[in-house]
């Protein structure tokens, strides 16, 4: 069999695997879409629920109180400038896509980050197909997700978790293989429990890794965020998905201002967080 007939035997088969699979779990990718979707919404309606001014009030003391005052000023002005391109109801729904995809990754990935730290086999297991996942285009996600989920957010979360659930699982199991021996023996000595072992000992010296990987989780959130425009997710991304094919410049270009505004207001207080939870300085 030559290369191109075994494509079109290996394409063919993917084609009905996926319409196989897309009409045997009809009712079961519903309630996916519709979980999903409620809990974007719920996280959506939240933050659209005070006037801009209000956010742009808590993220500057939440500013102040983990960097400086400086940036406090900085963040809350940068929110406002969103506000007045006309941008704030598409940039609170990106903040909620993200922070729906987040909380989803982080709850998917930092357990098995976990498992994997204890369990090398797994680990190594798990280490080819996390590589694969960080290489693929993001694209790839998205078309399944579409076939199975059809258009709107629940499938650009689906995407965007696959692509923020790497950092997590690895940055959480390099933090509990960090773990001095040392201590370890020491709590063996003392006779603790595994229990009290991993809450008293191997979590405390995991969480700068496991905060790194909270904001890595969503910076990788935040660059999918803008993909997932193409599939109708709404938000920043698809602010500038239909500035792009319309030509219109000075929309996308507003567009990429508010979500670079959003990166790095988050990223900073995420980083600073991670500081001070681990007895660092900002």
């Amino acid at each position: 069999m030559d290369s191109s007939a075994f494509t079109d035997v290996f394409d063919e088969w993917t084609d009905s695997a996926l319409e196989w699979v897309s009409d045997n779990g009809e009712t079961l990718f519903d309630y996916i879409r519709q979980v999903l979707e409620g809990l974007y919404d719920g996280i959506l309606w939240l933050l659209q629920l005070p006037p801009f001014y209000v956010i742009a009030l808590v993220v500057a003391l939440i500013g102040w109180r983990l960097v400086n005052v400086w940036f406090a000023l900085l963040s809350g002005v940068a929110l406002a400038l969103c506000f007045w391109m006309g941008l704030w109801p598409e940039t609170m729904s990106t903040l909620a896509l993200v922070l729906t995809a987040t909380v989803i990754a982080l709850a998917i990935g930092i357990p098995i980050g976990i498992a994997a730290g204890f369990f090398t086999a797994l680990d190594r297991f798990m280490e080819p197909g996390l590589d694969l996942i960080q290489t693929l285009p993001p694209y790839i996600y998205l078309l399944p997700a579409i076939a199975l989920l059809g258009y709107g957010p629940a499938t650009a979360l689906i995407a965007t978790v696959i692509v923020a659930v790497p950092p997590a699982i690895r940055l959480t199991s390099l933090g509990i293989r960090m773990t001095p021996k040392e201590f370890i023996e020491l709590g063996e000595a003392l006779g603790m429990t595994p229990a009290k072992m991993f809450f008293k000992i191997r979590l405390p010296f995991a969480l700068p890794s496991i905060m790194a990987g909270i904001n890595q989780s969503l910076m990788m959130a935040f660059g999918m965020v803008v993909i997932a425009g193409i599939v109708g997710s709404g938000g920043l991304g698809e602010t500038i998905y239909g500035a792009i094919r319309t030509l219109d410049i000075a929309t996308s270009i507003n567009g990429a201002i508010a979500i670079v505004v959003l990166t790095m207001v988050i990223d900073r207080i995420t980083q600073s967080a991670a500081r001070l939870g681990t007895g660092r300085k900002a």
